[in-house]
Order: structure tokens, then C-alpha cells, then sequence
């Protein structure tokens, strides 16, 4: 096939707004997973009407934008790869794929968690869930960087600010749990 220039500009423009899509599905997915949970702790007549709902909710975002973004995501950056299959041969890109297939893992990862809380067979807590959620964006940020840097990836910076980032991320879901903590003791 042949295609013309601006047809790579088009996969990427719409290989980026399915990137952008999935992603904002995904963080606000494993949202309602903690909220899915942490309504377990409320009366059965609240619990009851909240699972439903968070139930709804869960499964439409996971079936209307999240995985649609996803989908458009890799079938333009398989279009992206066809007209530029070089790169494949790239470490940046391998590298990069490889991360992309870990998101691809938690995507699905997600729908496992979404049919356990449908089923009462969950036992993950609202914290371990906020560390879940983390995950993504870790993983954003190396994939961006990939992109953006390629074979000038800077190893050394990017291992700190993965490690610093880690090291806030776990800060923030500690001081979180004990502000909520010290805020139900006072009620």
C-alpha cells in the first residue's frame, strides 16, 4: 500500500487521543474499584443500592471509553508501525512495547477486579487499590519518555524520577490513610 506523508500525522494524531482516552478510562476505573470497596463498610441498604450503581458505572466506563480507547490506540500504532516498521527494530521501541504490553495487562487486569466486585469475591482494601491506581502512570511516564527521548533515553535520570516518583506515591497513600483515619476518630 501506499500511503502519503500525512497519513502517519493521522495515525499519530488519533494513536494519541486513543492513548489519551484509554488512559483517562483507566485511572477513573480503578477510582470506582476504590470507592466499589470501600462503600462495603456502610449498612446493607446503602451498600446494596452503591454496589449497583458502582457496578453501572465500572462497566460502562470500561466498556464505552476505556477499552474503545485502547482499541484505537493500538490499531493506529499498528498503522503507525507499518508505515515506519524501522522502528521495530529500535531498542526504544521494543522497550516501549514491551511496556505497553504491561498496560494491556492491567487493562485487562481491571476486568478481572470489575467481575470480582460483582461477585463479592474482592478482597483487595481501598489502600492497596490507590497503589493499583499508581501503576498506570508510572508506566506513562517511562512510555512518554521512551517516546520522546528514543535511543537517548537518559537511564540514570529516569530510574530516579521513577524512583521518586514511587517514593511520593507511597507517601501520599500513607498520609491519606492516616488523615482519613484521624478525621473518622474525630467524628
Amino acid at each position: 500500500m501506499n500511503f502519503s506523508p500525512e497519513t502517519y500525522l493521522w495515525f499519530k494524531s488519533f494513536h494519541i487521543i486513543g492513548v489519551v482516552v484509554w488512559f483517562a478510562g483507566l485511572f477513573y476505573l480503578v477510582r470506582l474499584f476504590i470507592y466499589h470497596v470501600e462503600v462495603q463498610t456502610q449498612k446493607e441498604e446503602i451498600r446494596e443500592v452503591f454496589n449497583k450503581q458502582y457496578s453501572l458505572m465500572e462497566k460502562r466506563l470500561a466498556n464505552i471509553i476505556t477499552t474503545p480507547g485502547m482499541v484505537l490506540a493500538v490499531i493506529m500504532a499498528t498503522g503507525l508501525l507499518y508505515m515506519q516498521p524501522s522502528y521495530l527494530s529500535q531498542v526504544w521501541m521494543q522497550v516501549k512495547l514491551l511496556f505497553v504490553l504491561f498496560l494491556l495487562i492491567y487493562h485487562f487486569y481491571c476486568y478481572r477486579i470489575m467481575n470480582q466486585l460483582n461477585n463479592n469475591q474482592f478482597n483487595f482494601t481501598g489502600q492497596q487499590l490507590r497503589a493499583l491506581n499508581e501503576l498506570p502512570t508510572l508506566l506513562l511516564v517511562v512510555v512518554v519518555m521512551l517516546v520522546v527521548f528514543k535511543n537517548q533515553f537518559p537511564t540514570s535520570a529516569a530510574s530516579w524520577l521513577i524512583f521518586g516518583l514511587i517514593l511520593f506515591m507511597a507517601a501520599s497513600i500513607q498520609f491519606y490513610a492516616k488523615w482519613r483515619r484521624n478525621k473518622k476518630q474525630l467524628t
